[in-house]
Parts: structure tokens; C-alpha cells; sequence
């Protein structure tokens, strides 16, 4: 029943959260402008000295001057960090061995103390930190697939460590339960679900959303399981391709079910091979087939499974129907790119990581069930102490007992800010803008001779895969010498690179394709001069091999 005092208390407390998020970012831009505001937020007086211990901090008492100076001069050593991160001039990395940084350099030390060190070693340390580390933030960093810093969802991220509140009960975290709501809506909509239809939670990282998955659609097929364990139910078979992500197989023995449970598809090239699937599932001796997992945007290649002819098998055999969109979900808010997703409106499950081609800062990923209360039959416990039943408000918006963790930690406020600064529209012209980059990678390794493409076809998503070949391999004829050869030449340029600094790109091997460089676009500052650059700094640190 809608109630309109309930109603009101909730726009309150949205309105003042972003109030909240509005006085952060001015309290930013005041460090480093004579905004009025920066006096108003906060006014500290500079002859303040840090040279003190921590407890002398709010909230003790008269340690508003003291903390007022200790974050300013956090935020400027924060905002050193990213202005460096944007400037192409600087290291992306300072790399030192791990016995380096446990020895300790410049004064940097990685040893607990005994007794409280000062205000001002905390910031040292605090720059250090940030001066030892990887700018994921940099325009010129390929190696993972979470890449960029968008400075809304570093807001959001902020105000979410301020609030420091926990994810599981109404009571603590009004705000951020229905943000959760908001954006899980959304994001079924945007799946092609019903409004009658879905459900899901955000948890930590796409391997824990895939686990879900398998727990959550083991349950739905065999109930009894969540009492008596697996010894009550039949041996249980699951199939993926052999590109899928290894968190499969990884959820498969966390359950209980072992990794020989899981059936792995051969693929032809980049895409699974859909008719074994029934096959196998006939021929599997003694084990029930139940789950497929089906990949849209694979982690190395970039590929997407045929999303509906899986999804045809699955409903013949009465399978449930996974997909993981962990890298691909992004492309959903692309209309240019949305129709490679076709057929995961079928899907019983989705795994979507925004913090991955949306650029919302890690970690922020979400697993959407199709059928409602799934989520709460297979996980709820009833904990008395937290999911009180005589509460005097909407204990649905309890949602803790749904997961498998008891605290949850805010992920959805970076995300819901970012929607709210760029809109649908935005995301889907950030998305455009890496698929672009990826294809003038694409066509800029086409023209070379000292490159040569893993795949000869333009690339399904963001991910573009190559060899270098040094001046020593080029006109052998391929063969096992070459390939051992050319498998070593990835790994020796990856060092050289990481000890200079200027760039970052991953390599691998897979199936029986030796070592290649996996170049992915995720950071929408990335422009062409950027991929030129990677492009001639490849060929610079290898060109001796």
C-alpha cells in the first residue's frame, strides 16, 4: 500500500545524498581555486601542522582544524594522482620487485608499527602508495579489461567509504537499498525481461555473480539440496565453451559439484560448437545435465556465443540458461552494438560487470535472476538478530538474506551518480568510442609488416589480438622452431615495458596459439595518438629480438 509519509522520507533522504555528493566535489574544486565555498566547507587555518598522531583527529574534542588540514592535504595528493593519471607525459607504472617494496624505498616502509606514527608519515605513506602503484586511470593502459577513472563514480566512491554503511537491512541503508532496486530494474529492462519478471543483487566481481548463478539454478531444479546437501541429489553435468571464463569451473568445485562436473565445449576458432551440447548431454555417462553457461564477450577474444541458438537448445532440453556478460553486458547500451547480445532475453540468469566497459570505478558487478524470489528462497536463513519480521516498514527492502554474505558493501551509488551525470545516451556513446578505437587498432595492424593479427576478421568487441614479429622471425616459414621463438617474444617485450613504464598491454597463449598480445579498450580517454603510440613502443622495446 502506497503510503505518502514513507514516500516523502524517502525523496528526503535521496535529496540529501546527493546534497551530500554536490558539497564533495565543490569541497574538490575548492582545494585548488579561491571558491568561496572551500571557506564555507571547511575552513582551515594553515599554520595547522600534521606533525601529530592520528588521535588527535575528530572526533576528538577540538580536532576540527586538524582534520579539516589532513584531508585537504589528502585531496591534493589525490588530485596530483589524477591529473597525472591524464597526462600521457607520465609513467603508467614505477615497477620495482616484490623484495624491493618489502625492503623498503625512500623511506617507504611496508612494517607495522608498535606505536602511532604521525599525521604527516600517514600522508607520505598515502603518496607513496598511489607513487608505487599502477595508474589504471592512464589512456595508454591496455592490460585489463577495467581500465579508466571516471571522476563522477570517484565521487560516488568517496561518499559511499564516508557513509560506511552496510548493504543488508532497510534500517542501515535506506538510500543505497533503493538505488540497488532502481538500477536492477534497469538493467533487467535493458535485457529485454518483463516488468513482472526479475530480480538480483550486486556482489563482488563477475566470478561471484557467476557462482550465484550455478547456486542459484541448482536450488531451482533440486530444492532439497539447500538442507541435505549434495549426496541427495544425482551427479549434476554443466557445459561452457572451452573460451568461458575459469570462474565456471571454479563455482562448480566451490559448490560441491567438482570440476569434472563441467562439460566443456570445443570451439572453432572463437565460437562454441552449439550442436555437442545435446549431444554431450545424451552421452555424459551417469551425470544430469541442468546449466549452460553461455559467454557474451569472452575474456581473451572478445567473442559472443550464439546467444539464441543456445538458447533454443536449452529450452528443448530444459536447461537453464546462463550468460555471462560480464565483459559484453556493456555493449547493451549501444544501439550500434546491442544486436550481438541477441537472445539473452532468454537467458534464466545474467552476469553484468558495470565497472568493466561502463567504467564504473571496482568493483561493481550485478547478477540478474529471471524469476522473482529465487534470489531469497535459495539463500534465506532468517537471522533474527538482523531480518526481524515485526518491523515497522517494508521488510522487502530487507534484502541481505538473499545473498550469501551477511555484510555487503555499497557498489551501486558510483553507479547510480554516473547514470544520473551521463544518461543512457552517454554510456552508449562511451561504449561506441572503444569499439571505435578497437577497430583503427584493427586497421593501423592491417597495413604492417612487423604485426600480424590473430584473427584476420574485424573484431566482435574491444578486444584485438596480435603478434609482433621482430626483424629475426619475419620470412621464416611457420613451423614448431618459429612458434617457440615467437612464443618468447610477448613475454621479453612485457618486461622491458613494465621496467620503462610508458605503457601496459597483456599477453597470453591459447588453445594452440603461442604467446599474443591482447590489446583491450575500456578507457574512454584513450585516443588514436594513444594506439600509434602502443603500436611504435611495441616495435621500439622489440626490435632488438
Amino acid at each position: 500500500m502506497f503510503n505518502p509519509r514513507f514516500a516523502r522520507f524517502k525523496f528526503g533522504i535521496i535529496s540529501l545524498f546527493i546534497g551530500l555528493g554536490v558539497r564533495l566535489l565543490y569541497l574538490l574544486y575548492g582545494c585548488f581555486s579561491q571558491c568561496p565555498l572551500k571557506k564555507l566547507l571547511c575552513s582551515c587555518p594553515e599554520n595547522v601542522s600534521v606533525s601529530v598522531p592520528v588521535t588527535d583527529l575528530l572526533p576528538t574534542a577540538g580536532g576540527e582544524s586538524l582534520t579539516c588540514k589532513f584531508f585537504q592535504e589528502l585531496v591534493n595528493i589525490l588530485m596530483d594522482y589524477i591529473f597525472k593519471s591524464n597526462e600521457r607525459s607520465s609513467k603508467i607504472l614505477d615497477f620495482h620487485h616484490p623484495h624491493q617494496l618489502k625492503e623498503g624505498l625512500e623511506g617507504f616502509s611496508l612494517d607495522l608499527p608498535d606505536h602511532p606514527e604521525p599525521l604527516e608519515q600517514i600522508l607520505v605513506d598515502c603518496r607513496d602508495t598511489l607513487k608505487y602503484g599502477v595508474k589504471t586511470g592512464h589512456p595508454r593502459f591496455f592490460n585489463q579489461l577495467s581500465s579508466g577513472l571516471d571522476l563522477v563514480g570517484l565521487a560516488g566512491q568517496w561518499l559511499t567509504s564516508t557513509a560506511n554503511t552496510n548493504m543488508f537491512t532497510y534500517e542501515v541503508s535506506p538510500v543505497f537499498l533503493l538505488m540497488e532496486e532502481v538500477l536492477l530494474k534497469k538493467m533487467q529492462s535493458i535485457v529485454g525481461w518483463c516488468e513482472e519478471e526479475g530480480d538480483g543483487i550486486f556482489c563482488p566481481g563477475g566470478a561471484v555473480s557467476n557462482l550465484y548463478s550455478l547456486l542459484v539454478a541448482r536450488y531451482d531444479f533440486y530444492p532439497e539440496v539447500k538442507t541435505k546437501g549434495m549426496c541427495a541429489l544425482p551427479r549434476l553435468a554443466l557445459f561452457t565453451s572451452e573460451h568461458s571464463h575459469y570462474s565456471v569451473r571454479k563455482a562448480a568445485a566451490v559448490l560441491g559439484m567438482g570440476s569434472d562436473s563441467v562439460q566443456v565445449v570445443p570451439c572453432d576458432e572463437r565460437y562454441p560448437s552449439v550442436p555437442s551440447v545435446p549431444h554431450r548431454s545424451r552421452c555424459v555417462q551417469g551425470l544430469v545435465p541442468f546449466y549452460v553457461n553461455a559467454t557474451a564477450g569472452t575474456t581473451v577474444y572478445g567473442a559472443f556465443d550464439p546467444l539464441t541458438a543456445i538458447a533454443d537448445v536449452c529450452d528443448r532440453h530444459k536447461l537453464w540458461l546462463h550468460v555471462d556478460a560480464a565483459w559484453g553486458g556493456g555493449l547493451l547500451m549501444s544501439r550500434r552494438h546491442q544486436g550481438k547480445l541477441q537472445g539473452i532475453e532468454r537467458a534464466s540468469s545474467v552476469t553484468w560487470n558495470p565497472h568493466k566497459l561502463m567504467g564504473a570505478p571496482l568493483q561493481c558487478s550485478a547478477i540478474l535472476i529471471k524469476k522473482r524470489g529465487l534470489l531469497q528462497e535459495c539463500n534465506q536463513l532468517c537471522a533474527e538478530y538482523l531480518f526481524q519480521s515485526d518491523k515497522h516498514y517494508d521488510i522487502s527492502y530487507d534484502t541481505g538474506d538473499k545473498t550469501i554474505q551477511c555484510g555487503r558493501h555499497v557498489d551501486v551509488f558510483k553507479l547510480w551518480l554516473m547514470w544520473k551525470a551521463k544518461g543512457s545516451e552517454g554510456f552508449g556513446s562511451q561504449v561506441n568510442k572503444c569499439l571505435e578505437n578497437a577497430e583503427y587498432l584493427f586497421k593501423q595492424l592491417q597495413r604492417r609488416a612487423d604485426f600480424k593479427l590473430v584473427f584476420e576478421s574485424k573484431p566482435e568487441h574491444s578486444n584485438v589480438c596480435f603478434w609482433y614479429l621482430p626483424p629475426s622471425l619475419r620470412g621464416l616459414p611457420p613451423g614448431p622452431d618459429t612458434n617457440r621463438r615467437l612464443h618468447e617474444v610477448a613475454p621479453q617485450i612485457k618486461a622491458k615495458m613494465m621496467e620503462e613504464g610508458t605503457t601496459l598491454i597483456g599477453y597470453q597463449p591459447l588453445g594452440s596459439n603461442v604467446n599474443f598480445f591482447r590489446c583491450v579498450f575500456s578507457n574512454p580517454a584513450t585516443q588514436h595518438e594513444d594506439v600509434d603510440f602502443l603500436l611504435e613502443e611495441i616495435a621500439r622495446l622489440g626490435s632488438n629480438l
